[in-house]
């Protein structure tokens, strides 16, 4: 599983690697991606339900991490 830890971005939207990482990945590959921007992480997630991506979801405190496979 490939991690993207996203927490503390400060200077462009933590989206910014969580897409990148999602259209680097292969078929099969699996993702976890860990935001502490709740509302990046709820862009993440419409993202997700848009393509039909199936995913879990992790609270921790303030970190919030999304795990799922590629389609």
């Amino acid at each position: 599983m490939r991690t993207i830890n996203t927490c503390g971005q400060k200077h462009y939207s933590p989206l910014i690697p969580a897409v990148k990482a999602i259209c680097q990945a292969g078929k099969g590959e699996k993702l976890e991606i860990i935001m502490d921007n709740a509302t990046a992480f709820n862009d993440l997630k419409e993202y997700l339900a848009e393509q039909h991506i199936g995913f879990r979801e992790i609270y921790d405190g303030e970190q919030m991490t999304v795990q799922f496979t590629m389609i």
